[in-house]
């Protein structure tokens, strides 16, 4: 049984990852550190678990074993290296960090202390993605040449998250999940980056709205969307390969179930399946495709089986830098209003 203590108990902290432990055989909810009176009251509350203040504290409990950062973006760094330093086991929220300077100091630090390093990309569970995987993998749509994703909405951003210093920007938050499945379904290194973000709206300086293009090695194109000033979003998925198309509307539905208390429970509407335009004996043909389940609850019973039996890490440190490493070279497009060579 592994004592995990959360440092943050605010959206993330609380209804994520301290859930989601709680869900977990072999992961205990040991600990939870936060400044705020009223958050310490609502963890003991609802785990009846040790509270502390700060992260110094959490790390001065030998107890302690995994540390989870649910902390604002810019703070990882320097949290998972004490951490680290303090021959901790850790997990940051997404995204890992700032820069892929942050990121090598973060994986230095997890070598020389021997200890696990992991970035909470729960969506590599979403049920879109993992359907897009599936029709891939069964080859309706034979080898896909264009990725489009959009998640946006008409919402004012609010807390760290409508602050850049703290939270990086717009692509930190949502474009974090949509560079990580983009780059999970196309391996071949990303050799050309184009991003531009609009500014202005809401008095936030996040930005509202941005556009990545990546260029793939093998002539594999992927473009990624995401705002807080749209009102009518692209479909969340159009896929296009040599022999067929695949268009997705709708999110994952395990947050609302979540956040309702029950994850399991997640449904989606049938109106939001895959639809797949391809051709069968030379006809054209229009598919609907059954959407492949998967848990968010996956992430951390990963953890829990490689701390306690020496499984393999699903999300590793390394597949998390080249996410990095493609904001690093977006960030650099918009600085420069062009378009950015590289090899990632």
């Amino acid at each position: 049984m592994i004592n995990v203590g959360i440092v943050g108990y605010g959206f993330a902290g609380r209804r994520f990852h301290a859930y989601l432990v709680g869900l977990t055989e072999g992961l205990r909810l040991y600990a939870v550190a936060t400044r705020d009176a009223r958050r310490q009251q609502q963890a003991r509350d609802e785990y009846g678990c040790t509270v502390v203040s700060t992260i110094d504290e959490l790390l001065a409990d030998d107890n302690v074993q995994l540390v989870v950062l649910a902390t604002p973006h810019a703070t990882h760094r320097d949290l998972a290296i004490r951490a680290m330093d303090a021959g901790r086991h850790v997990v940051t929220d997404k995204v890992m960090c700032l820069n892929v300077a942050e990121a090598d100091d973060m994986i230095a630090a997890r070598d020389r202390n021997g200890v696990l390093l992991s970035v909470f990309h729960n969506r590599r569970w979403d049920w879109d993605y993992q359907t897009v995987r599936q029709v891939i993998e069964q080859g309706l749509l034979g080898t896909p040449y264009l990725f489009e994703q959009a998640v946006t909405n008409y919402r004012r951003p609010g807390g760290w998250r409508a602050e850049a210093a703290q939270s990086g920007g717009i692509l930190y938050d949502w474009g974090a999940h949509l560079v990580d499945q983009t780059l999970q379904l196309v391996t071949a290194p990303v050799v050309d980056v184009w991003c531009a973000i609009k500014y202005g709206g809401w008095g936030v300086d996040i930005g509202n709205y941005a556009k990545l293009v990546l260029r793939f090695a093998d002539g594999t194109a992927a473009e990624i969307n995401t705002g807080n000033l749209v009102r009518k979003s692209k479909p969340r998925w159009y896929v296009a390969g040599d022999r067929g198309t695949l268009v997705k509307e709708g999110l994952d539905p395990q947050e609302p179930a979540m956040l309702a208390g029950n994850i399991d429970a997640a449904q989606e509407n049938p109106a939001n399946r895959a639809r797949v335009y391809t051709e069968f004996g030379g006809l054209p043909s229009e598919l609907v495709v059954d959407t492949a389940r998967a848990s968010w609850r996956s992430y951390y019973r990963n953890i829990a089986d490689v701390l306690n039996n020496g499984a393999k890490l699903a999300v590793t440190a390394e597949s998390v830098r080249r996410d990095i490493a493609v904001f690093d070279a977006a960030m650099e497009s918009v600085r420069t209003g062009r378009s950015v060579r590289t090899e990632i």
